[in-house]
């Protein structure tokens, strides 16, 4: 009688991995979320450079290296700035606007499309172009030739996305969710700032 293999799932240890995530992010709220950030943004600039490689191994033109740089600026900005900024920008959005005020939930978003959204962007133009060790020079002439299409990219992809985490996400999983969709929109953004 041949043996059968059977895969066997430890949902336990999801259990407790969740479980231990809740509880830090009860405990530590901010740092929780910064952490996560920082690894889950490293992780969208890793997964564009894998991008990046596979498209040169398809179109046979010269390899690009996998830079350990990448992933260590988006990082430092997830740890430093996504985390910490977007924890308090989801709260205020409740003191500003809670579900008793009319229309609450597209003033919501009016607010983080039109001047959260493009500040937000701006300050990841500057601080990235900053680790990178850039001249002020570079960073103006990467905002006039690069900002404008990923506003436009950003308006489009983060709306709905948003619409939904900021009024329907519970306010402390907010920031996780946008890290989950902007693992991808990190992607894209390394792509386009090249």
């Amino acid at each position: 009688m041949p043996a059968q293999s059977v895969l066997i799932r430890d949902s336990s240890f999801l259990t407790r991995a969740l479980q231990q995530y809740l509880s830090l992010l009860k405990k530590y709220p901010i740092l929780t979320k910064s952490v996560t950030s920082g690894i889950l943004s490293s992780l969208g600039n890793l997964l564009s450079q894998a991008l990046e490689y596979r498209k040169s191994n398809k179109e046979n033109s010269p390899k690009k290296k996998i830079s350990v740089l990448g992933p260590l600026h988006f990082a430092v900005f997830g740890l430093f700035i996504t985390g910490p900024v977007s924890h308090y920008f989801y709260h205020l959005l409740e003191v500003l606007f809670p579900n008793t005020v009319p229309y609450c939930l597209i003033k919501r978003l009016l607010l983080e499309r039109l001047i959260f959204a493009p500040a937000f962007l701006l300050l990841f133009y500057v601080v990235m172009n900053a680790l990178e060790g850039k001249t002020l020079a570079d960073v103006q002439n990467k905002l006039k030739t690069s900002f404008w299409p990923a506003m436009k990219m950003n308006w489009k992809v983060w709306t709905p996305i948003q619409f939904i985490n900021i009024n329907y996400v519970p306010v402390q999983f907010r920031v996780l969710f946008a890290n989950l969709v902007a693992l991808f929109w990190y992607a894209y953004l390394a792509s386009v700032r090249k």
